[in-house]
């Protein structure tokens, strides 16, 4: 007759613990998905959007699996409704091949602002799927993050926002962040309770598949033997960092986080970018875009101190 309270008691304990958690995760997450723009901007040169993803998401769903089926040791069985991975794993696919295509014709600090427009539609797009309320000061946090942003994407140029003069890749990338704002609250919506790893694994494998369906003649065009070795390198980092642990970080997080606050994580990601920019002999941003991306983490700030972690 004491477990039941005994169990309430534990949850009630663990709950900010796995919270605080949730969010060293996705600040982790911010890091990581940073790198990618860096270490992206490096390899495009070399390699084509499709095939670059598409080994990225074999080596990391191979990484993945081996984590939950062999570490992990989870039974390794075909999920009930697979159909809720291959929705979920085309919404990746478009992501990052959107992404990829941007860094081909825009500068990563950029396409990293446009990243920080997610959680806006996020918030949004949660609240129709699974009926996460954001609150007043939340909304504000986003949309003072948002306007940070597009004050980076608009290089810190009134006259270019008032001329609406985005780039092409700019807009580019927009399709596929659309794509990754319905992935988040599909998440949760689409759960069965999978742990984390399995869940990760299965998304990643329709990731690949769709991906590889998508730039099959472009992949068995490349002449994979003679990259340089410095493609290699970034794939590795790809495959492992922004991809598979990534994709473990974010499943993590969505089930004790709410999906906005989730996914406003992307707001430290400019910053990130700037750093590794400049820490690579790429060049630092002016102070102009570099004040946007201070607003963009100010907003994140405001957002990880609000009460609003409901389920």
């Amino acid at each position: 007759m004491d477990t039941a309270p005994a169990k309430s008691v534990v949850s009630i304990v663990d709950a900010p613990r796995q919270r605080l958690l949730a969010h060293l995760a996705m600040l982790l997450f911010a890091a990581l998905i940073a790198g990618s723009f860096t270490g992206g901007a490096v390899a495009v040169p070399y390699l084509a959007p499709a095939p670059l993803n598409a080994i990225r998401f074999v080596m990391a769903s191979l990484l993945m699996g081996a984590a939950a089926f062999g570490v992990a040791r989870h039974p390794l069985a075909l999920p009930r409704a697979p159909w809720r991975f291959g929705i979920t794993g085309f919404l990746m696919a478009v992501y990052f091949v959107s992404m990829f295509i941007a860094l081909t014709v825009t500068q990563p600090v950029a396409t990293s602002a446009v990243f920080t427009l997610i959680p806006l539609m996020t918030a949004g797009i949660a609240f129709f799927l699974v009926g996460q309320r954001s609150g007043t000061l939340a909304l504000f946090s986003l949309l003072l993050a948002g306007l940070g942003s597009i004050w980076v994407i608009f290089r810190g140029d009134i006259g270019a926002a008032l001329a609406f003069d985005v780039g092409q890749g700019e807009l580019i990338y927009l399709v596929g962040c659309f794509a990754y704002a319905f992935y988040t609250p599909l998440l949760r919506k689409f759960s069965r309770g999978e742990p984390s790893l399995v869940a990760s694994f299965w998304t990643l494998t329709a990731s690949a598949i769709w991906i590889t369906g998508y730039g099959l003649p472009e992949i068995l065009a490349v002449d994979w033997l003679n990259l340089p070795r410095v493609v290699w390198w970034v794939l590795v980092y790809l495959a492992v960092g922004p991809t598979a642990i990534c994709f473990f970080l974010i499943q993590y997080a969505t089930h004790h986080l709410p999906a906005a606050k989730v996914i406003a994580y992307g707001y430290l990601t400019p910053a990130f970018v700037i750093l590794f920019e400049g820490l690579a002999g790429h060049g630092w941003v002016s102070l102009s875009v570099g004040s946007g991306a201070l607003v963009t983490v100010l907003g994140l700030a405001l957002l990880a101190g609000l009460r609003t972690d409901r389920n």
